[in-house]
This record gives structure tokens, C-alpha cells and sequence, in this order.
């Protein structure tokens, strides 16, 4: 009986130092391989937020370290974070059309670049940038995902804007994503009500790789599981004339209310439970028929 005691505080100690050790391999393990090898060459790349990025944070292909982050300025005209990425020599085969970006390794690991090769024949060469990029995402935004929330599409190739007009958008707000097919194809760009038709105007920014939507198409507020944030569904019409720049969807679906859905709920049960009811119950006396 004297030995448990001793036994449980052993027992916690292990678990303790285990999952010290985990914490610190989980914080070390990117910085390992931040080594500069050989000879390199220079590419900029932009972004509106790098998170906790540092200089000589490594920069992979397919998971491949190819180079480092050379140095992290703040451009004051255009507000974001210039990165100059130092990249070996052997890997001068880039697309100038990649896409870079900020991933973090692990739970509570480093973040570094990641570089996802394009399809330009065109290379980036000494001095040159890569143009298109993914910034970091704060954990806020990553739990909202995770709660099913989801994300707006990235922004990689301009957007053009369309307006629809909902009589309640519930808690839509600017950034929530739009979707097609359950696939993000751009974000609520603002959300303003009308002080002259009473209800409120939304505007989409879509992205233009999605420019076949034809413009009889219809829009709804959705809200994502029973805890997740809302976002704009688009249904595809059948219209041969596809939307346009500082068009509007006419026909659209406002967001539906908790209490709405309770209430159609317990209006529906109980109208099917009194069907039921008279189906199974005690059928009612037959009229007479005139016999004696």
C-alpha cells in the first residue's frame, strides 16, 4: 500500500518528461536543416501577412529543402512583407508562374516556404519573383476551418465582383467564403444594408478563373454544420450569357434562422404525428346506411 503513492508520482513524472520532449522536437525539428549549402541565387516573393517566418527558415519543393528565406522586409508603400528567398543553384528549373507558401511543420513546429512548382516554360531566374503567393494563416482562421467554416479561395489570378440582395444574411460578414459545388471560388467582399429597400446588399468577389457562371444563377446563405460560420452557395442556372463584372444575382435564398428551423421542426412533427394519429387510431363510426 505504501508503493502506489510512488508508483502514480512516477507514472506522472514519465508523462511529463514525454511530453516535454515532444514539445521541443515539435519547435527544433525545422531548424535542424537550416544550413546554407553552396552556391545560390535570389528570388522575391510578396506577402500581406508571414506570421512568424524568420530568417534562414527553409524553403522546400515537395518537401525537398531547396534553399532558405534570405531576408523578411516591410514594403511601406504597398503594406507588405517583401521575402528574398536564397535558393540553391541545382533547383534553377522554377516556373515563374509557382505558387509560394508560408506552411508551419507540425502542431507547435517552425514555418517555412513552400514552393509549388507551375506550368510557365518561363523560369525564374537571378532576381526575379515569384508573384504569386498564399500567406500565413493566423490560428483563428485555421480552428474556423476546422469547424467547418471553411475557406475562401486564394486569390491568384484577380476577381471581378457580383451583388445579390438578401432580405436576412443572418451573421454573414466580409471574408466568409462563396462556393459552387461546395468548392471555394471566392469571398464576400462586403456586406451593407439598404436604407432604401430595406434589406441587405452583398458583394461577391469571384475568382476570374471561375468566368462561366451563367447569370440566371441563384445564391443562398448556408451556414456549415451545426456550429460552423456561414458562406454564399452560387446554383448554376442555365442561362447561355454568363455573369459579368458589377452584375446581380436576382434570384436568391436568405439565411435561415435557428429558431425558424425549430419551430418548421416542431410544426412538421406535429402535423405528421396527428396524420399518424388519426391513420392508426380508432376509426370513426359508420354512418347508417337506411337498413332496419
Amino acid at each position: 500500500m505504501s508503493q502506489r503513492p510512488s508508483y502514480a508520482v512516477g507514472t506522472g513524472l514519465f508523462i511529463l518528461l514525454g511530453f516535454a520532449a515532444l514539445v521541443y522536437l515539435a519547435t527544433q525539428t525545422t531548424s535542424v536543416a537550416n544550413v546554407h549549402r553552396g552556391a545560390s541565387y535570389t528570388v522575391t516573393t510578396h506577402f500581406a501577412d508571414v506570421g512568424q517566418l524568420k530568417e534562414r527558415s527553409p524553403v522546400k519543393v515537395a518537401g525537398v529543402r531547396v534553399g532558405q528565406v534570405q531576408s523578411i522586409a516591410l514594403d511601406p508603400a504597398s503594406a507588405q512583407a517583401d521575402v528574398v528567398l536564397a535558393i540553391d543553384k541545382n533547383f534553377n528549373k522554377i516556373p515563374d508562374d509557382s505558387v509560394v507558401t508560408i506552411f508551419t511543420s507540425g502542431l507547435l513546429g517552425d514555418q517555412y516556404i513552400g514552393i509549388d512548382y507551375g506550368s510557365s516554360k518561363k523560369v525564374v531566374g537571378d532576381g526575379g519573383t515569384l508573384a504569386l503567393s498564399r500567406s500565413s494563416q493566423p490560428l483563428e482562421a485555421m480552428l474556423g476551418k476546422f469547424l467547418g467554416s471553411g475557406g475562401a479561395a486564394d486569390n491568384l489570378g484577380g476577381t471581378y465582383a457580383v451583388s445579390a440582395r438578401f432580405t436576412n444574411v443572418g451573421s454573414l460578414s466580409a471574408g466568409a467564403p462563396v462556393k459552387m459545388a461546395g468548392v471555394a471560388i471566392g469571398s464576400v467582399q462586403s456586406v451593407e444594408a439598404d436604407p432604401v429597400k430595406l434589406d441587405a446588399k452583398v458583394t461577391l468577389a469571384i475568382d476570374k478563373r471561375y468566368n462561366h457562371i451563367p447569370n440566371d444563377s441563384s445564391a443562398a446563405v448556408f451556414t456549415s454544420g451545426l456550429i460552423g460560420g456561414q458562406y454564399v452557395a452560387i446554383q448554376p442556372g442555365g442561362s447561355p450569357d454568363n455573369l459579368k463584372n458589377d452584375d446581380e444575382l436576382i434570384l436568391t435564398q436568405s439565411a435561415m434562422q435557428l429558431e425558424d428551423l425549430i419551430g418548421k421542426f416542431l410544426v412538421n412533427g406535429s402535423s405528421s404525428g396527428d396524420k399518424s394519429g388519426s391513420a392508426s387510431g380508432t376509426p370513426s363510426p359508420t354512418p347508417p346506411t337506411g337498413k332496419k
